[in-house]
């Protein structure tokens, strides 16, 4: 355990804004010498940006960084390795075609006259992987490596350096059970040399195995700083999503809710699931009904709904639709079933930027009818102007390019180009994020007013009671497995909370 005077890295003060956004607002972060130190927080907490100031991608706007007792300020990644700082990211950036010996010592080779020292250059390899517990022929290619192998040999670069602060980014997001113990042996025994860890993850369980503290961040400022033993798991949720169990009303609905029994199921997941992205798990959407999706950050609520719209394929279980065997091998199969997708981020994966209002609204529709049957130009804007009107997008016209819209009508554009569809499960990837409280309204309302139509609906929202709000049965989910299931009176805030700590009430 760390000595509890001994400061390694100090961060005080710490900002850092964007146009628009307060990234970081005086932020406060102590590692000290020989601990593992969880950094945590939900979506826009503010991790990334505290690591890549620390690490020299962005210029900090404020306040000081101590690193062994020195003050960095580092301009470049580059120059945080060489005061002693080293990141291994989620993405592992190794080169695939060059030797694990090229990959460690990229950058930095060992010569003689300007020519390489390849014995040189493999010998430290070598010395690099011991550090990690990892014996192997140093002149094979990455690319032959497993992801786990790949990851501890990003450590090992990482450690080249003579580094005193080693970062890891989510390093456990590609691994199995297995490999998550041989990493977490590598972890404890830098831990034991003394050197500091920090480690970005959204894996609650794992949190507790690994880290001696934990900090937590929420909308760019600092919740605090914790002992991990001496922090109950219901109390990280609370201080993570920013509600007290006290300010949570109860649940007000009716106890009977939603008996799967009493209606006509739509879809059902038999043990379905995906290596790395959620353990396999049952699940039935009915007709006539909105099912929500609720847990933490990287709990596995986006690649359940990529599975069930085959934006991923399954390596285990089965998806039955009205009561039928289906294997959706594309997005493009699952919507000639009636299935619709909007998906978390509308920027990137849902509207099409340049496009107009009417070009996005007919998109699904004509994908659906194929390059054979174009739609007109006429039925085109009749079917644009029916849904701006059924939905209240304010726009000057069909023609108007959809980016020049306000966040919360690029969403009701996103939303009417699945309703042209007519789909009869409508999956919904937080449909409400970033745009402002009267919108939100609207389409909470919307998606009650479809439910009644009989439609089925799967709501995925970070916002707990919206999920409480609109759904008649929830489920569970945290580290990337089905937790438990609520309906009727069992939902509300309160209980998801204490389900996803693992405490159930």
């Amino acid at each position: 355990m760390a000595n509890e005077q001994q400061s390694l890295l100090e961060i005080r003060n710490l900002s850092k804004s964007f146009p628009g956004v307060k990234a970081l607002e005086v932020v406060d972060f102590t590692v000290r010498r020989g601990e593992v130190h969880a950094l945590m927080g939900e979506n826009g907490a503010g991790k990334s940006t505290l690591i890549k100031v620390l690490t020299g991608v962005y210029p900090r706007d404020g306040g000081t960084v101590r690193l062994d007792g020195q003050d960095i300020s580092a301009r470049s990644p580059k120059d945080a390795e060489a005061s002693g700082i080293s990141t291994v990211y989620q993405e592992v950036n190794l080169i695939p075609h060059l030797s694990v010996a090229e990959n460690i010592c990229l950058g930095r080779q060992p010569t003689r006259l300007g020519m390489i020292r390849w014995g040189a250059m493999a010998e430290r390899a070598r010395t690099a992987l011991a550090r990690v517990d990892l014996k192997m022929d140093v002149e094979q290619p990455v690319s032959s490596c497993s992801i786990a192998i790949q990851q501890m040999i990003a450590i090992a670069r990482a450690l080249d350096v003579s580094a005193k602060l080693l970062i890891l980014d989510e390093p456990t997001s590609s691994l199995d059970e297995k490999e998550v113990e041989e990493l977490f042996k590598v972890i404890r025994k830098l831990r034991e040399q003394g050197m500091g860890v920090v480690i970005v993850t959204h894996f609650m369980d794992q949190v507790y195995a690994i880290s001696d503290r934990i900090t937590v961040l929420r909308d760019g400022r600092l919740v605090g700083e914790y002992k991990t033993a001496e922090l109950p798991r219901l109390q990280l949720v609370i201080k993570m999503i920013g509600r007290e169990l006290s300010a949570m009303p109860s649940a007000n609905r009716e106890a009977v809710g939603v008996q799967v029994g009493q209606k006509e199921v739509l879809v059902e997941l038999r043990q379905l699931g995906r290596a790395g992205s959620i353990a396999p798990f049952d699940m039935k959407i009915c007709k006539g009904e909105v099912v929500g999706l609720a847990g933490l950050l990287g709990s596995g609520r986006t690649e359940t709904a990529r599975l069930i719209f085959g934006a991923d394929k399954p390596d285990s279980g089965e998806l039955l639709v009205d009561g039928e065997p289906v294997r959706f091998n594309s997005p493009r199969e699952a919507i000639q079933k009636g299935f619709a997708f909007t998906p978390e981020s509308r920027k990137t994966d849902g509207i099409i930027p340049h496009l107009s209002v009417r070009e996005n609204i007919v998109l699904a529709l004509q994908a659906r009818q194929g390059a054979l049957k174009t739609i007109s130009r006429a039925k085109q804007l009749e079917i644009a102007d029916d849904y701006i009107k059924l939905l209240g997008i304010s726009t000057p016209g069909p023609e108007q390019s959809v980016i020049n819209l306000s966040g919360g009508n690029q969403q009701k554009v996103l939303l009417a180009r699945w309703l042209v569809t007519q789909p009869r499960l409508l999956i919904l990837d937080e449909p409400t994020r970033g745009i402002d409280v009267g919108a939100k309204a609207e389409i909470e309302k919307l998606v009650q007013s479809l439910r009644e139509k009989g439609m089925a609906v799967l709501f995925i929202s970070s916002e707990l009671e919206e999920v409480v709000r609109g759904c008649q049965r929830v489920i569970v989910l945290r580290d990337r497995a089905k937790v438990g299931e609520l309906s009727g009176g069992q939902i509300s805030e309160e209980n998801i909370m204490h389900t996803i700590a693992g405490h159930a009430k």
